[in-house]
């Protein structure tokens, strides 16, 4: 009987082991295009420059999930956003240069939970607020500044992460005196941008390397208070997994800076613009990349 207790105890940590780590590591990345394409990146990256498997599990809905997901080591890697690690996870001021931003982050990160933040991909991914081009050319507005004036007649929408973050809807509300005609619906990052055009909302907090916003024809407006911190995207790394394995900080590092805005952009077109498979089209972006 104690030997069939003991059996049953193993087989029920089965599922949340799964087979062994030792030459695994797992890539995770939250619920949107931009991060399966990047989660992609590096899956690729690391399988082309070290002799380890790779498993992915993307499409861990957003932030928190993706951190508790890292923490209690169901994942060695995900990328994240330094303006968001700051904000969301950190619960500090949006406030700091670039490099600033980066360097509290990596510090904290490294204290706290024993995390590595590997090297800036070289673009910057921060909060568009988003209208539509027709409306932007008609009212002559460029700024949010120019646009908090005809808020009380339209509707915003906005994802279920920015109504809660630090840096979200509450304090863009107060910085700009944003009103609107109802309450701001919660949608899913992916329906934002299409809802926007087809008229079912009039304003958006997107992204600004989305890559509908040219093909949809919508305008982003100056954040022209500077209310949104540097939002460059990182990987974030599992020291343990550093530890064990220095060469997928290796490969990881061959990226850094490699990622322009325009790129990140147009990738994230081919996906959700032209409905391209994902890993064809990291593979032919990584081809054109001559990573050390």
């Amino acid at each position: 009987m104690r030997r069939l207790t003991i059996l049953l105890c193993l087989v029920s940590l089965l599922p949340a082991c799964g087979p062994s780590r030792e030459n695994r590591i797992v890539v995770g990345s939250k619920n949107f295009t931009e991060q399966l394409i990047l989660g992609e990146i590096m899956a690729q990256q690391i399988e082309a420059r070290t002799h380890l498997t790779v498993e992915r599990r993307f499409y861990l809905a957003g932030t928190y999930i993706c951190q508790q997901a890292i923490l209690g080591g169901r994942i060695d890697i995900y990328p994240e956003y330094t303006g968001t690690a700051l904000t969301a996870i950190l619960k500090q001021k949006p406030e700091g240069t670039r490099q600033q931003v980066y360097s509290r982050v990596k510090a904290e990160y490294a204290q706290r939970f024993r995390l590595a933040v590997g090297s800036p991909l070289g673009f910057n991914d921060t909060f568009a607020i988003e209208i539509r081009g027709d409306d932007a050319r008609r009212l002559g507005l460029k700024t949010i500044s120019q646009a908090a004036a005809y808020s009380p007649k339209w509707r915003a929408g906005f994802g279920y992460e920015f109504m809660e973050r630090p840096d979200g809807y509450k304090g863009l509300a107060a910085t700009y005196g944003l009103r609107f005609a109802e309450s701001p619906r919660v949608m899913d990052l992916g329906l934002l941008a299409r809802s926007l055009k087809d008229k079912q909302i009039d304003l958006a907090a997107g992204n600004t390397t989305d890559g509908l916003i040219p093909a949809l024809d919508l305008f982003v407006l100056e954040d022209d208070r500077h209310y949104f911190p540097p939002y460059e995207a990182v990987p974030i790394i599992r020291q343990q997994t550093i530890a064990a394995h220095p060469e997928v900080r290796a490969a990881l590092d061959g990226l850094a800076g490699k990622i322009s805005d325009e790129e990140m952009q147009q990738l994230n077109y081919a996906v959700d613009g032209q409905h391209r498979d994902v890993k064809q089209v990291v593979r032919e972006f990584l081809q054109t990349k001559s990573a050390p």
